[in-house]
């Protein structure tokens, strides 16, 4: 896997734990729309059908995921929110569920302290159990959205546990269970999504704007090979488990 394909990161040699238990709650923490897809969208299926609530933070308004110089950005924008809001509906099987916008320019995303504020709201409001985001460690990780996002996933649940931070807020503390970190530098975690990889596919899919970009799928041909990537590493991920399909994180617990 090349350093910068978004999802899931090649299989290695380690110590794994596996499939945490289903959460009540879990709020996915993705830098464009469709990065919570690629790096968690069978887990979050999966937990989804067993009962669990999965809501999405969106910190930029992917106004740069087009390859067409003439596009309307305006449009793309609503278009991806459009689309995100879709895909967290398939995840959930069907019911909707929070998606919350940051709005910050495709980009242009930045760790700061206005964005921590609003992350740790949102951790504060939504309380979930389980925090999800990409792992702001990741070595050679080209994109800055990618390694910010991360960064506020993990400064936003610092910030939310803690009663001093933003007391502005209004809000109780909040303290997530657990950290999934996707795209990560060093797996130590891998989820069995071997039931619920037909509808991580289906969420991807909901992101149609971005079919020729990130999915190189102009046409059904182009979509039947992006499918046939998304299983086989699927299928990759799984097979030193035992498992028929897989997704593979960096797992952080008493935080």
């Amino acid at each position: 896997m090349a350093s910068n394909e978004p999802g899931q990161p090649a299989a290695m040699s380690t110590d794994w734990t596996h499939s945490l238990e289903t959460p009540a709650s879990a709020l996915a923490i993705g830098a464009h729309p469709d990065d919570v897809e690629f790096g968690a969208g069978g887990t979050l299926a999966k937990w989804a059908a067993a009962g669990c609530r999965v809501m999405h933070l969106v910190c930029t308004d992917g106004s740069k995921g087009t390859w067409d110089a003439s596009a309307d950005i305006t449009a793309l924008v609503t278009r991806r929110e459009e689309e995100q809001r879709e895909a967290n509906r398939l995840l959930n099987g069907g019911v909707s569920t929070d998606v919350v916008f940051l709005g910050r320019v495709d980009g242009e995303l930045t760790a700061d302290r206005e964005a921590c504020s609003a992350v740790a709201r949102v951790i504060r409001e939504l309380r979930p159990e389980v925090v999800l985001g990409h792992d702001p460690w990741k070595r050679y990780r080209l994109h800055p959205d990618h390694r910010e996002a991360g960064r506020l996933a993990c400064e936003g649940i610092v910030a939310a546990r803690d009663p001093h931070f933003f007391p502005e807020h209004g809000l109780e503390p909040h303290r997530p269970s657990h950290l999934v970190l996707w795209e990560a530098d060093e797996p130590n975690h891998v989820e069995d999504i071997s039931s619920s990889i037909d509808i991580k596919l289906a969420a991807l899919e909901a992101h149609v704007s971005q079919f020729e970009s990130t999915m190189r799928a102009i046409d059904e041909n182009g979509l039947a090979r992006f499918r046939k990537r998304i299983r086989e590493r699927a299928n990759e991920l799984g097979r030193p488990h035992g498992l028929g399909a897989a997704e593979a994180f960096h797992l952080m617990s008493d935080l």
